[in-house]
């Protein structure tokens, strides 16, 4: 059985939440939250393999939240996409330099919110493979050297 890689949608608002959870539903697990607080509280019980964060919330918007997850050793290394209503190079730069691996505009389209998340869960999926045959290599050189 494959299991559908998980990705939270955090945005405050419905209809952002609503578009993205029919559009990603039939290829992704899509937990759809309302804030960044009730990210972390969900991030507890479930961890995403990707995580699509609005920028402007309130309580904690993305770039607080993206900086306090990627604080957190445990959480760090999950890929965060912004997605945003504004195109402005200042919060573009603010966010790739808080761990951002992308910027989706909103209002999204569809085939450009699906075929980003596939090619960044595809890239990851390559680098873990490759980096545990290489892992391997090392452990059979290691003996080798030892025996």
């Amino acid at each position: 059985m494959l299991m559908l890689k998980t990705i939270f949608v955090v945005d405050d608002n419905d209809t952002n939440l609503s578009m993205a959870r029919d559009v990603l539903r039939d290829h992704y697990r899509v937990l759809t939250l309302p804030s960044a607080l009730k990210m972390f509280t969900m991030i507890e019980k479930v961890v995403p393999d990707l995580i699509l964060l609005d920028i402007e919330m309130p309580d904690m918007d993305g770039f607080e939240a993206l900086e306090r997850l990627k604080s957190n050793p445990a959480l760090s290394q999950i890929p965060v996409i912004m997605l945003t209503g504004m195109t402005d190079s200042e919060m573009e730069i603010r966010g790739f330099q808080l761990g951002a691996i992308d910027f989706i505009a909103k209002p999204f389209s569809a085939p450009v919110l699906i075929n980003r998340i596939r090619s960044y869960l595809e890239i990851e999926e390559l680098i873990k493979e490759r980096t545990a045959q290489l892992e391997e290599k090392i452990n059979q050189l290691q003996a080798l050297q030892n025996g």
